[in-house]
């Protein structure tokens, strides 16, 4: 272990929590002073983004492309100070975060760029399949290919490789939780199986990684004071 890893690997996860903390403060600040917009058509949807502010749209989005960059950092630190019987499962689980960190990377950055100046000039053609508003668009499937499959993968790979005490666990079952949930929300986009989908991925995926990446934190900074 060396300082340099503990450390990227501290600020890392405390970065990912606090992305994580202004991604649910937008969502629920978007449901608490406009209407929910329901995916219909593009002229309706232009109506809703020209009557409401999209500023917390674009911060929630800009705040999960950079928990992809926190998340990928946080994966190298782990595989840096992991044992080397493990080193398998975090160079796996860090080839998962990196096509993930890519697919919601493009998502997200399509969204707060080539979106936003096509709603600014007027120009809507074409807007429905990068539309992440719009739930069956092929940039809406790319995300949901990041966030589940290479996204579950990630975590599940990873979360062997803590053991031990208490923390250690949390971090384990948090990881694993993930998991599952991301996965299962996969498979529910596939059969649009809208209820479980909110579940898995809103609330599951959610509660799962705010409690990984803070314990995650608290873990790295617990071995930075053992150096």
């Amino acid at each position: 272990m060396n300082q340099i890893s503990l450390k990227l690997g501290f600020w890392a996860a405390a970065g990912s929590a606090v992305t994580y903390i202004i991604f649910t403060v937008c969502f629920v600040a978007i449901l608490a002073v406009q209407p929910l917009f329901v995916w219909t058509t593009m002229a309706d949807f232009v109506v809703y983004a020209q009557g409401n502010g999209r500023f917390f749209q674009y911060l929630a989005q800009a705040s999960m492309l950079i928990f992809g960059v926190f998340y990928v950092v946080a994966l190298n630190s782990i595989h840096e100070i992991a044992p080397a019987d493990k080193k398998i499962l975090t160079r796996n689980s860090l080839s998962f975060g990196l096509i993930f960190a890519t697919l919601i990377g493009v998502n997200y950055f399509v969204q707060i760029s080539a979106v936003r100046f096509n709603l600014q000039m007027g120009q809507f053609a074409g807007l429905e399949q990068v539309l992440q508003a719009n739930p069956l668009s092929a940039m809406s499937a790319i995300n949901m290919l990041g966030f589940t499959l290479f996204f579950g993968l990630s975590s599940l790979f990873v979360a062997p490789v803590f053991s031990g005490g208490r923390l250690e666990m949390v971090i384990r079952t948090a990881f694993l939780a993930n998991g599952v949930f991301v996965l299962v929300g996969g498979v529910s986009y596939l059969f649009q199986w809208l209820i479980v989908l909110f579940l898995t991925i809103n609330l599951g995926m959610g509660a799962a990684m705010m409690v990984a990446v803070v314990a995650l934190a608290i873990w790295f900074r617990r071995l930075m004071g053992t150096l």
